[in-house]
């Protein structure tokens, strides 16, 4: 088996073989208690899909071939040939396949975007522009990753949140925000009958804040545009109630109505922030309408 191959071997089945599960399923990735150390917070994250693993608590992470080097205190070596040896003539699909660097090309060839690195956030700049969203840090670097890529020439970094597809929604000022494709929404199941949805992820993390939080244990969809709103009402449509914290314009308004006519039971949240563009305009001015809004309060 090539080393190549073997870097492939799913995380998320290696640890299940050893009955390792996530403690919170995120769709795309998990989040566990970490198998190599002791670990009360759940601070250690798979991503499915890019088959790679972080520990917050130790700001350590890689491939699964690092990660059994972790778990039996062993060399590159030996943890590699003990991969090779556990699933050497498994069924293909039980390997991670997930994408190559570049991620979108036109027919014309004309652009390519490139991903560099993705990364924790970690970048002076993108803190800055992650504290001025009111946002704590440990919070977005649940959720999101720093995205270094390419254009033509020139490389660019932002802060980056993922879809369903593999694409990242970009941001980096209030000036710039951008997509590497494909666009798509994402969305969070946990099982529940009630789902929140949010017009970018902005909002979704504004509202963990609000929450005191760094989970819900509600499903979620985060549109990453009000134009991929008919893409969502398949999965808004198998549950019981939306809460629909949306943004108070008029294409927010459009994309309540398309989720109403669609769906059993929706709750417009969108007046809990009446006055403000969005969720995190309401968190950053949260101090100046604190009073006003104290009677209502900020729950489901």
């Amino acid at each position: 088996m090539a080393l190549s191959d073997i870097k492939q071997i799913s995380i998320r089945e290696y640890l299940r073989n050893k009955s390792i599960l996530p403690k919170k399923d995120f769709g795309y990735y998990g989040m566990y208690f970490c198998p190599f150390r002791e670990d009360h917070n759940t601070s250690f994250k798979v991503d499915y899909r890019k088959n790679i693993w972080y520990d917050f608590g130790t700001n350590e992470g890689g491939s699964i071939i690092d990660l059994d080097m972790k778990m039996n205190n062993c060399t590159f070596h030996e943890a590699a040939t003990r991969l090779e040896k556990d699933f050497s003539g498994r069924d293909l699909n039980f390997f991670s396949f997930h994408r190559g660097n570049t991620l979108d090309k036109k027919k014309n060839n004309e652009t390519s975007i490139i991903i560099h690195d993705i990364s924790e956030i970690s970048h002076r700049k993108l803190i800055e522009w992650v504290n001025a969203r009111k946002i704590d840090l440990s919070l977005a670097n649940l959720y999101c990753r720093e995205v270094h890529y390419q254009v033509r020439n020139r490389v660019y970094f932002s802060v980056g949140f993922e879809n369903d597809k593999g694409g990242y929604e970009l941001s980096s000022s209030p000036s710039f925000k951008g997509c590497i494709p494909p666009k798509e929404i994402t969305t969070m199941k946990s099982g529940h009958e009630t789902c929140l949805a949010f017009e970018g992820f902005w909002d979704f993390l504004s509202y963990l804040t609000l929450q005191k939080t760094d989970k819900t244990r509600y499903d979620v969809v985060i549109l990453n545009s009000v134009a991929n709103i008919k893409k969502a009402l398949p999965f808004l449509k198998e549950h019981k109630n939306i809460c629909a914290f949306l943004d108070n314009d008029e294409s927010g308004r459009k994309a309540f109505q398309m989720i109403k006519l669609s769906c059993f039971s929706v709750d417009d949240m969108s007046i809990r922030y009446t006055g403000y563009k969005d969720l995190n305009d309401y968190l950053c001015g949260k101090k100046q309408v604190q009073e006003m809004k104290k009677s209502r309060g900020f729950r489901l």
